[in-house]
């Protein structure tokens, strides 16, 4: 579907804090509660095979996805990681990197949770440009509010969309079990956990779009979204 797709794990000095609120003083906070201890970590480690060169260094509206990625997790977290190569991203932020490689979005999950300190980790996609922090701090507290889910996951736009969710470290295990068996499918795992959905219907109710899962695979995507951008602000200094 043309633009509406889905878009040894040692990180040392994991540093935990809150952050305040740019709309409050005080601590950041989960809607009415403080941010819980949470890990964000950016997946930057895939082949971008259809997009010809690395996605996370591609240029939206002037900006690298994973600058955009890295602001946006950072706006949530001074615990910010990214899945991937350490000598390609080592100079941008601490690296996990995958234990079984090349076994897809999975073994960066499950890297990205061996690594964790904590017991909340948003994982989000690097070429996710358009979900809004808003709805990462809503999928946290949907994980705060559900102790008993191994993980916060979004089914919409088509589909699941497990690189855009909140995961408890135990969910590791599961990731773990199903590598060594060779089973790479992130969906597979869902059917044997207790997962928290969040279904259109819930994502409407919110108040948020489809259009925050829309990720971008290919230049022809990317070429659209930066015009759809000019055009944006064109309107806007027009007003």
């Amino acid at each position: 579907m043309p633009f509406w797709g889905y878009a040894s794990s040692r990180v040392l000095g994991i540093a935990k804090r809150r952050w305040s609120s740019p709309l409050q003083s005080g601590r950041r906070r989960v809607y009415d509660r403080p941010m819980p201890d949470v890990t964000a970590f950016i997946l930057a480690g895939g082949k971008s095979t259809r997009m010809g060169v690395d996605k996370a260094f591609v240029q939206l509206d002037g900006r690298t996805l994973l600058a955009r990625a890295l602001e946006l997790a950072r706006g949530l977290t001074s615990a910010v990681r990214i899945v991937g190569d350490v000598a390609k991203f080592g100079k941008f932020a601490p690296v996990v990197e995958d234990i079984f490689q090349n076994c897809g979005p999975l073994g960066g999950i499950h890297a990205a949770l061996r690594a964790s300190a904590t017991e909340l980790n948003l994982i989000l996609a690097v070429d996710v440009p358009f979900v809004a922090g808003r709805f990462l701090s809503y999928m946290i507290e949907q994980a705060v509010n559900c102790s008993s889910a191994s993980a916060v996951v979004p089914r919409a736009a088509g589909g699941w969309q497990p690189l855009c969710a909140v995961y408890r470290r135990s969910f590791a295990e599961g990731a773990e079990t199903a590598l060594r068996a060779g089973h790479n499918k992130i969906d597979r795992l869902f059917d044997s956990l207790e997962i928290r959905v969040i279904d259109e219907d819930e994502l409407a109710r919110a108040g948020f779009s489809l259009d925050i899962f829309r990720n971008l695979n290919t230049p022809g995507e990317l070429e659209v979204a930066n015009t759809a951008g000019v055009l944006v602000k064109s309107q806007t200094n027009s007003d």
